[in-house]
C-alpha cells in the first residue's frame, strides 16, 4: 500500500492523499510592512500574503519579484527570511474542486517596495477569480483577519510580527 500524507485545502479541510499523487511545489511569500500597516492579499472572503510558486527556470528573488508584481503591482526588493516551513495542500481548482496536490516547502521574506502602484492588472486567468486589490491593514487591526494559507489565522499574525521586529 503507498504511503498516504495529510493533507488540507483552503477551506480547512483535512484528508488522507496517496504520496504518489503529491507535485514539488516550492513557494515564496513577501511580508511588506509600511506606516504600521501591512500589505495583504484579498482572497475570498480572507488574505493572504503576496506570492506563489516559483517556475523551473527562477530562483527565489526572481519568483518572488514576479508574484509580487503579479498580485500587487508593486516592484520589490528581496530582504531577509523570515520563515520556512512546510505543508501538504490541496489548492482549490477553477471549478471549486481540489484537483492537484503540492507538497509544498514555503519561503516568506521581508520586502522593501521599489516602484510600481497597487493593480491587478497583472492577474492570470485563475487569479481574477478569487483575489482583490491588494489592501493596506492596519498592524492594530490585524487580529480576527481569516487568512487562507497553511499558516492559519494565528500563524500568519505571528510571521508578521516576527516580520516586524526585524524591521
Amino acid at each position: 500500500m503507498a504511503k498516504e500524507v495529510l493533507c488540507h485545502n483552503v477551506r480547512g479541510e483535512e484528508f488522507l492523499v496517496p504520496a504518489t499523487k503529491l507535485q514539488f511545489r516550492p513557494s515564496v511569500y513577501g511580508i511588506l510592512i509600511r506606516d504600521a500597516k501591512v500589505l495583504l492579499s484579498p482572497q475570498w472572503d480572507g488574505y493572504d500574503f503576496p506570492g506563489g510558486g516559483l517556475k523551473i527556470e527562477e530562483n527565489l528573488e526572481e519568483a518572488l519579484q514576479r508574484e509580487f508584481w503579479e498580485e500587487t503591482g508593486l516592484k520589490i526588493e528581496v530582504g531577509k527570511i523570515v520563515k520556512a516551513s512546510t505543508s501538504f495542500y490541496a489548492p482549490r481548482s477553477h471549478s471549486g474542486e481540489e484537483s492537484v496536490y503540492w507538497n509544498c516547502v514555503l519561503l516568506h521574506f521581508l520586502v522593501t517596495q521599489t516602484g510600481g502602484e497597487l493593480s491587478t492588472a497583472n492577474f492570470d486567468e485563475a487569479e481574477k477569480s478569487y483575489l482583490d486589490l491588494a489592501t493596506w491593514i492596519d498592524m492594530d487591526k490585524l487580529e480576527g483577519l481569516k487568512f487562507y494559507n497553511h499558516l492559519g489565522d494565528a500563524g500568519s499574525l505571528e510571521i508578521i510580527k516576527q516580520a516586524a521586529s526585524q524591521l
